[in-house]
């Protein structure tokens, strides 16, 4: 049975005047490797402006992956590799940035029309040296695509992101070896999950309350992560809520960022600011 280390809450942050909850990183944890950052956001938009001008407007990225988890609402994903996408709730956005790219994250049109509120949880996942400067690549992976299994008790569905489980294979190709799952239960529900070995493991509980066998009570917006020892989790639901549970190999390399570039030394991370200031990273123009 895998040990919860640290009970990491969700605290808020200001990112440029848009609030989101950070869970990870914190003061106790830096980074849980390959995992660098954990954003919990909430935000309803208002109908006396467009679409393109609210939410997170073109932005670069360099050496990573950004993950959007859709909870409630529509996000509209651009980028300057021509990707326009809009996810719905349920569904996920997966990015590598590679050696460059500009995207922004924006409400749609109906939403703002319906004056729809807008809920995601974004993830930065860390790049081997290896892959940090390969082309950039966009998944979208929607509701209907996605690899779905229950619990035996079929009071939770774990909806299978990334990596292997069982004989399921997740729709995204990840840049390390990873499992990500994402799952809802309901009260009373209970279920195990299978951990491959010396995976570093977290469990992010978006809503609900759930119990941790040789742990306890963990409440919703908070991040339970686990030590490398033991290959199961086991969780009960004490009401209706929904978790995203996020394993992955180390990496171990030195990680160095600055801000939305993520490498290896200090002068990569200027080789990034010089790229895009050159326009390497290719432009977005937001026209539609």
């Amino acid at each position: 049975m895998k040990q919860v280390k640290y009970l990491l809450p969700a605290t808020e942050i200001d990112m440029g005047g848009f609030p989101v909850k950070q869970a990870l990183p914190t003061q106790k944890v830096q980074q849980w490797d390959p995992f660098l950052l954990l954003h919990h956001a909430k935000a309803k938009y208002s109908r006396h402006r467009l679409a393109k001008h609210q939410g997170v407007g073109p932005h670069p990225h360099r050496g990573f992956s950004p993950v959007t988890f859709v909870i409630e609402g529509e996000v509209q994903h651009r980028d300057s590799w021509g990707n326009n996408q809009i996810a719905k709730e349920g569904e996920v956005q997966w990015m590598h940035a590679g050696a460059g790219i500009v995207h922004s994250e924006r409400p749609t049109d109906a939403l703002i029309e319906k004056q729809g509120r807008q809920e995601i949880v974004q993830l930065w996942i860390n790049s081997p040296a290896t892959k940090k400067m390969i082309p950039p690549t966009y998944s979208y992976v929607s509701n209907e695509a996605m690899s779905v299994f229950s619990s035996e008790d079929q009071k939770i569905t774990n909806k299978l992101i990334a990596g292997n489980y069982g004989e399921l294979r997740g729709k995204v190709v990840p840049q390390s070896e990873l499992l990500v799952i994402w799952g809802q239960g309901e009260q009373g529900g209970a279920q195990q999950l299978s951990i491959p070995r010396g995976f570093s493991s977290m469990l992010y509980l978006i809503k609900g309350e759930i119990i941790i066998k040789g742990y306890g009570l963990i409440e919703k917006e908070n991040l339970a992560v686990f030590d490398h020892e033991g290959e199961i989790i086991n969780m009960t639901f004490k009401e209706n809520g929904q978790f995203i549970l996020l394993c992955g190999k180390p990496i171990d390399e030195t990680v160095t960022q600055s801000g939305p570039y993520v490498m290896n030394t200090q002068t990569e991370i200027l080789e990034a600011m010089r790229d895009y200031q050159m326009g390497k990273f290719g432009i977005l123009i937001e026209e539609d």
